[in-house]
């Protein structure tokens, strides 16, 4: 399975905040949508990721006081990307070596959307369930 099948399935929905706002706006654009990370666009394109662990990581090292930060005061400015065409298998390779939890997918300089470690989990799930059943069919008798 390819990284395009996984943003064909889950959407390219990418939600995104300047660098220069404040960094409550986009903890609560992450909240309302349930989301763990949102691109930082600059003047058209992506100048950065910011993520919730970035945010605990922040809050740790202010003693839990986020007032007065910016967006760019804690984002991530060149964040690992991936390929439309990565094996799911590389790119869960990829974010667990690196300790990523968000993926920012590009085609060029195209941001095609952003995948989490759990859309990644969930297609080598569904894989596994799909490789299982061919296995079952391929097997005489196999009890239910």
């Amino acid at each position: 399975m390819l990284i395009r099948d996984i943003l064909t399935v889950k959407g390219a929905e990418i939600y995104g905040v300047a660098p220069d706002q404040p960094l409550s706006e986009a903890i609560r654009l992450m909240v309302e949508h349930a989301i763990g990370s949102v691109v930082v666009m600059g003047k058209g394109s992506m100048v950065g990721l910011l993520t919730e662990r970035d945010i605990v990581v922040a809050m740790d090292r202010r003693g839990c006081d986020l007032g007065g930060l910016k967006v760019s005061d804690i984002m991530v400015t060149e964040p690992i990307i991936g390929s439309p065409d990565d094996t799911v298998d590389y790119v869960r390779g990829v974010m667990t070596n690196n300790r990523i939890t968000h993926l920012p997918v590009t085609e060029g300089d195209t941001l095609l959307g952003i995948i989490s470690f759990h859309d990644v989990a969930k297609a080598c799930l569904s894989e596994a369930s799909f490789e299982n059943l061919l296995l079952k069919r391929y097997i005489k008798h196999w009890p239910e």
